[in-house]
């Protein structure tokens, strides 16, 4: 395994890119653009690259599918960082490109649904063609199959293009999440500002079937971030559920959670308990009442007690 290695969504100028030279340790590592996120997942399950860097999750859109199912199916992964950048597009275009010659336009599909409204007012007739990547798409542009890509104005300079328009965004704040993607290895320990992932599978199809996976967290004062539903490919009506829960998996409550979900679940993928990006442990609301890991332990003490006919 090439442990200086770690692989990104490319090619060169994505907002993976930015994302990923914001970790400290980018810097002693040789970063690797790859074409697809299966691609850059594949580079850290063959050994080719010691993680991967890819978006999961952007706050207009939800979750990224690609990532999501390439998590959920083949060799385990797991998460170990989280990456929090804020996105704005600009319209790259080739020198001498006017607003009024542009007939067509490349992204990345999650890029779409950030800037719909804005290409609705300003280039309502432009055939809409996806890119693997934003950045893919301004190479397109720059070999003239495309007028214009929506992608970070950072870019610009590396295909020879130039930014006709900026700080385009349907929604003012808009964030992609992206993850450190390694193969699976023991979690860091808790820091007290943790977030932790898991697939969970559906068994039995009936009513409340969801609701039972559910109440395994609630009732162990678990707060869920993200629930999104996939297919699994066996048929219409059977889907798995990435989930995102508050908590590192030695948390008592998280920990019996999931201990809770592999009993009642065909299966269960633990893709790990990583720190909260921007959060700090004293930001972090007080847990509900009977749900710290001293409490768990107590009444964990007590029945041993009652057992031991101790009282």
């Amino acid at each position: 395994m090439s442990a200086t290695r770690y692989a990104y969504l490319g090619p060169e100028g994505t907002f993976t890119e930015v994302a990923l030279r914001t970790l400290p340790e980018a810097a002693t590592r040789e970063l690797v653009p790859m074409v697809s996120v299966p691609a850059a997942l594949d580079a850290v399950r063959s050994g080719a690259a010691a993680a991967a860097l890819v978006p999961i999750e952007n706050s207009v859109e939800g979750g990224i599918t690609a990532t999501l199912d390439e998590l959920t199916t083949g060799e385990p992964l797991m998460i170990y960082r989280e990456v929090l950048l804020s996105i704005t597009f600009a319209l790259l275009v080739r020198p001498g490109t006017k607003l009024s010659d542009i007939k067509s336009v490349t992204a990345h599909p999650a890029a779409q649904p950030q800037v719909r409204k804005w290409m609705a007012a300003h280039l309502p007739d432009a055939l809409w063609e996806s890119a693997a990547s934003n950045a893919d798409g301004a190479r397109l542009v720059q070999e003239g199959r495309y007028d214009a890509a929506f992608a970070g104005e950072f870019a610009a300079a590396t295909y020879g293009l130039e930014p006709l328009v900026t700080e385009i965004h349907d929604a003012a704040n808009a964030q992609t999440r992206f993850v450190l993607v390694g193969r699976p290895a023991r979690p860091a320990a808790p820091t007290g500002a943790d977030k932790t992932s898991v697939v969970i599978w559906l068994g039995e199809d009936h009513p409340g079937a969801l609701l039972e996976l559910l109440q395994e967290f609630t009732v162990r004062g678990v707060n869920l971030m993200l629930i999104q539903s996939r297919p699994t490919g066996a048929g219409i009506g059977n889907y798995c559920f990435a989930v995102d829960a508050e908590g590192h998996i030695a948390d008592r409550r998280v920990g019996e959670a999931l201990m809770g979900l592999k009993r009642i679940c065909p299966k269960v993928r633990f893709l790990g308990s990583y720190p909260r990006a921007g959060v700090a442990p004293e930001d972090v609301p007080p847990l509900r009442a009977g749900t710290s890991d001293a409490e768990f332990t107590d009444a964990a003490d007590w029945l041993t007690r009652n057992l031991d006919g101790r009282g």
